[in-house]
């Protein structure tokens, strides 16, 4: 069996930069439609909705702001709290 000694034995999740290498595609893809969309139309929501996902998925210490808004939702919103009394 061999061992390796970087990165993490090789399961640690590739990155670029801030992103994670699924995000930084989405990111890529999305900013050209929007900068084609924006050029083309005139039409500013796209590229306004590309730069706060592009926030929202900046990768620190292996969590996103993203996946600390998915958390609070399913623990204030979507998950049913069980409180017994006794």
């Amino acid at each position: 069996m061999i061992q390796y000694l970087y990165p993490q034995n090789l399961r640690a999740t590739a990155n670029l930069w801030l992103w994670s290498l699924k995000d930084f595609a989405i990111l890529g893809v999305a900013a050209l439609l929007s900068i084609v969309i924006l050029v083309q139309l005139r039409f500013m929501l796209p590229a306004a909705a590309t730069l706060c996902y592009g926030f929202l998925t900046i990768r620190v210490d292996d969590t996103t702001v993203l996946d600390f808004i998915r958390y609070a939702v399913r623990y204030f919103i979507s998950t049913q709290q069980h409180y017994e009394w006794r």
